[in-house]
């Protein structure tokens, strides 16, 4: 990174703009921004998750994907550049193959929760499809590229997968839903 931020406000978004990496600006209600800032939330609820005692694999994972999302905020900064490889989407697809080996078959849906670290997993589940979402709102207005799609909704399914093994880890049963449940 050759230019060092020195100065954090600019005033330059005081009218309701930002600036792209690529120097346009465009409005801050704008989907490639909406993406941007659910990209970045994402990376911020890892953060969270990263706090609680991982196991060393579950760690080092997700710092690699803490990476990727940042790639991929880069990515969706610069219109036009490609960050993202297709290797990280196979490198989730390997990750979460692994750890759901270890996993019982579901036979029936579970609910948020069960361990803390678990909840946060959660958490980083929704803001993740959330995310995916906004993208592929944005791709009908301005492609992005097919990886970042790919790693977004595979990053989602790798993370209902680490809630489940959060889990098990912990020693905690994941929560069942009682679709007999009455109020």
């Amino acid at each position: 990174m050759a230019n060092r931020l020195s100065k954090i406000y600019t005033r330059t978004g005081d009218s309701g703009t930002t600036g792209l990496g690529d120097g346009t600006r465009v409005a801050k209600s704008d989907l490639r921004v909406e993406a941007m800032g659910d990209v970045d939330e994402l990376n911020a609820v890892l953060g969270i998750l990263l706090v609680e005692t991982l196991p060393e694999d579950v760690r080092d994972s997700l710092l690699a994907i803490q990476h990727d999302l940042f790639d991929l905020g880069g990515e969706l900064c610069m219109p036009g550049h490609t960050f993202m490889q297709a290797g990280r989407v196979a490198f989730l697809e390997m990750t979460l193959d692994t750890w759901n080996e270890a996993l019982t078959p579901l036979k029936e849906f579970i609910l948020p929760g069960g361990s803390r670290a678990a909840a946060v997993c959660h958490l980083a589940r929704t803001v993740c499809r959330r995310a995916e979402r906004v993208l592929h709102a944005l791709h009908a207005q301005a492609p992005v590229t097919p990886v970042a799609l790919q790693y977004l909704n595979r990053l989602s399914d790798l993370l209902f997968v680490l809630c489940r093994t959060l889990n098990r880890h912990a020693g905690v049963p994941d929560v069942l839903w009682n679709n007999q449940h009455k109020l």
